[in-house]
């Protein structure tokens, strides 16, 4: 069997530079590096749904926005497998049969679970869902027996968990299961761009992202509003880089082409943070530069995404073709996991005739 992806999304805001930088031009990349057999990309709105149950309109409103995000980025629905996760009831099924194989303490320890309750405020009333959201991801892994799983170093515990179902149901049923193994992003300034205003997370809430559908003149402004060195007053000043969200991105988009291209006076990055470091250099320039280079990759995404939004009952008929093809995978898989726990009560001949010769 050859290498299949799985990854995805929750619906529940339009896709940000962050998800461009953390998951999406890296998804691009493996998508069109014919190294894979099969790539399954979800939009996971059954997910945002265990923490958004009272508002559904916010999960329902942003498929549409998040697939045309997918496409306008470069996800091409002839390579790549769109598809939303409720449209796939099999998903459900494997998680029930899992939650018999992972205890409570287990899922408690998890850091993504623990940090993701916190975060929520949820440490007095947690969702069910929510709480066993490690297991339903094992199951959308493990339903397209997906043997890479891109995703960010603060999914990693998730991943692991994962490993965990899979070992345990394998050594339980027998060999089943696929064991995924996870991708993490090779540029560390790329695991995790902050907000604009210098907040660790970019957040819908906090409006303080940068969305791929904002038009040129609101990237300006969020750019050129961006939170800095607190302590650099002054050009003449000498400036922080660690922790200065300016300098965050320019390491996750700029390119020493971009250099050649906008600021030809400086060899590279390091000769960047290098000057500010030692003062002599302003915010405003540093942002214009980082206005330019996110101008340049945001663009064409842009266009594509202007051409999309004219043939909406296009993008309907991708998700719709994506979850036929995701449902008849997840249904083998199903199919296998059912054959291997031997309750296929009406498929197991072997069954019948034991149950015949019983009562003969």
């Amino acid at each position: 069997m050859g290498k299949i992806i799985l990854t995805g999304d929750r619906p529940t805001g339009r896709l940000h530079v962050g998800h461009y930088v953390g998951s999406l031009r890296e998804r691009v990349r493996l998508q069109n590096s014919g190294e894979f057999e099969k790539i399954f990309i979800m939009i996971a709105d059954a997910q945002a749904l265990t923490d958004n149950a009272e508002h559904p309109e916010k999960v329902r409103e942003n498929i549409v926005e998040v697939a045309l995000d997918y496409m306008s980025c470069g996800l091409d629905p002839e390579k790549s497998v769109i598809f939303i996760q409720s449209m796939v009831p099999e998903l459900t099924e494997l998680s029930f049969y899992f939650m018999n194989l992972v205890t409570v303490s287990r899922l408690q320890r998890n850091p993504t679970v623990k940090s993701e309750i916190q975060m929520r405020n949820f440490e007095a009333s947690i969702p069910v869902g929510f709480f066993t959201y490690p297991i339903s991801q094992t199951s959308d892994i493990t339903a397209f027996k997906a043997t890479t799983v891109p995703v960010g170093e603060d999914q990693a515990p998730m991943l692991e968990q994962a490993r965990e179902i899979v070992h345990k149901f394998n050594t339980v049923y027998g060999e089943t299961l696929v064991m995924p193994d996870i991708l993490l992003p090779q540029n560390k300034a790329c695991l995790r761009l902050p907000g604009i205003d210098g907040k660790a997370k970019m957040s819908k809430s906090l409006g303080n992202c940068i969305y791929l559908a904002d038009s040129q003149a609101e990237v300006k402004k969020k750019v050129m509003s961006m939170f800095t060195d607190p302590g650099h007053l002054r050009v003449e000043d000498p400036g922080k880089v660690e922790g200065n969200p300016v300098f965050i991105y320019l390491e996750a988009f700029s390119t020493p082409e971009h250099f050649a291209r906008y600021l030809p006076e400086y060899a590279g990055l390091e000769e960047l943070k290098a000057h500010y470091t030692r003062g002599g250099l302003g915010d405003v320039k540093v942002k214009k530069f980082l206005n330019k280079v996110l101008e340049e990759q945001l663009s064409p995404i842009r266009e594509r995404r202007k051409e999309l939004e004219k043939d909406i009952p296009y993008v309907y008929e991708v998700l719709k073709k994506g979850c036929d093809i995701a449902r008849d995978t997840a249904a083998q898989t199903l199919s296998e996991v059912r054959r291997a726990m031997k309750i296929n009560y009406f498929e197991d001949q072997s069954l019948i005739a034991e149950q015949v010769k019983k009562y003969q």
